[in-house]
């Protein structure tokens, strides 16, 4: 067996650890680069030649040519968005003819289901998550509920038909509160009939499309959205994600989890998130903002400024683990040039206690001090460092700390946001 034939990248944090560029950057050695969860809730920014561009449903591996992309029925398709990037890529002339792939088994993302997202959130007031109010909830929740639309059913009219009505009549009570009612219905079935004549031709059984293309050999990776810590099981719930961000590979795709013999976990020098929910370690004040300007930690898809806070090597054990991550790419390290004393939390203290473990109560889990050890920073540039030796010494301790806590090899340092600008150590 080829142990790099099948490669998953996840965020080991709360997403926006930089996976977009690690997954672009490897997908040179890949034949197929698939999604397999979440939906356009998650950025992925790339920058190719000085020039950054952003997706958020399209696999990041669109812009190497001669790669085969594919959106798993894990996903949530919102087709609007996605025929909005089909746009963007060929404005900026990356060609995706016979080369994205969209599971004829993905269920649909609708206007309504973005107006039932923010509806909810609102009802929330002070207790609300921090939704990207993209309506991936409330379509996971449909899917549960067996009333949701998927990508074939576009292609009917009389399905389309039957599918909305069922839906909408389970939303019944709430309809008038979101702006519809059941006389919309035949509006919404021509509009989003419309929709899936255009993207009909990248329709397909991607399941039967993967399973084949590893029987025969091919390479595959897996690109995971938002991170370990936004998992609807494992995260802290219930400031996460809709989907399963750690195991929704098997059914995200199709291709069992066996098949998958490497897991790459991308880890941010430092850690941030987006939204409400626990965060032991967070800054706040001129360091803060330090940090979040020169991470640039600004949502792809909402624009809003990050939270951000030191290295929490609790959390990283724990989703190394879930994850079973086999090795590590380390990134934005650069974003910590000038600091003088990078702390990073290797405990929390709870009731007199130290933990070595995250608390399933996020009121708890909040209520937790870190226990920090301290190093030294550097000052020196280091964006333009190609070998891991010639990094400055300081800089060289923390990495081998984190590799030596985690009992995981850092194998990738990112230094800068361009491809070139990566330690392969």
């Amino acid at each position: 067996m080829d142990k790099n034939q099948c490669l998953l990248i996840l965020g080991s944090q709360y997403g926006d650890e930089g996976k977009g560029k690690f997954v672009d950057l490897l997908s040179e050695k890949y034949d197929y680069i698939v999604r397999f969860q979440g939906g356009d809730n998650a950025g992925h920014s790339i920058v190719i030649n000085n020039v950054k561009y952003k997706l958020r449903l399209i696999p990041s591996g669109i812009f190497l040519p001669n790669k085969f992309v594919v959106i798993g029925q894990g996903v949530n398709v919102n087709p609007k968005t996605l025929i909005n990037e089909i746009h963007y890529l060929n404005e900026n002339n990356f060609s995706i003819k016979g080369r994205l792939f969209i599971s004829d088994r993905a269920h649909v993302i609708f206007d309504f289901h973005r107006a039932i997202d923010k509806y909810y959130e609102e009802l929330k007031g002070k207790e609300k998550v921090g939704t990207t109010l993209c309506g991936i909830g409330p379509c996971y929740a449909d899917k549960i509920q067996r009333v949701g639309v998927r990508m074939c059913d576009l292609l009917s009219k009389s399905n389309l038909t039957k599918k909305i009505t069922l839906s909408f009549t389970t939303k019944k009570d709430i309809l008038p509160k979101i702006g519809y009612s059941m006389n919309d219905i035949p509006k919404i079935v021509n509009e989003y009939y419309q929709l899936g004549q255009k993207i009909k031709p990248y329709i397909h059984d991607t399941i039967t499309l993967l399973n084949n293309a590893y029987e025969k050999k091919k390479k595959i990776l897996f690109e995971g959205a938002q991170g370990a810590f936004l998992d609807i099981d494992m995260g802290t719930y219930p400031y996460v994600t809709s989907s399963s961000v750690i195991s929704g590979i098997g059914s995200g795709t199709g291709i069992s989890i066996n098949k998958i013999t490497k897991v790459l976990g991308i880890i941010k020098a430092y850690t941030s998130r987006v939204g409400s929910g626990p965060f032991p370690t967070e800054l706040t004040g001129p360091l803060a903002k330090k940090i979040r300007d020169a991470g640039c930690e600004y949502g792809t898809v909402t624009k809003r400024p990050r939270r951000v806070g030191w290295l929490d090597l609790n959390m990283l054990k724990f989703s190394c683990q879930v994850s079973g991550v086999t090795e590590i790419a380390l990134t934005l390290i650069d974003v910590l040039t000038g600091i003088e004393k990078i702390n990073v939390c290797v405990g929390y203290k709870y009731k007199n206690k130290i933990l070595k473990t995250i608390l399933s109560d996020e009121l708890e889990y909040k209520k937790c001090k870190p226990v920090y050890k301290t190093f030294k920073g550097w000052k020196e540039d280091i964006t333009k460092v190609t070998n891991y030796n010639k990094l400055p010494l300081n800089c060289k301790k923390y990495i081998e700390f984190i590799s030596k806590e985690l009992k995981i090899p850092i194998k990738y340092v990112s230094v800068g946001n361009n491809r070139k600008q990566t330690i392969v150590r």
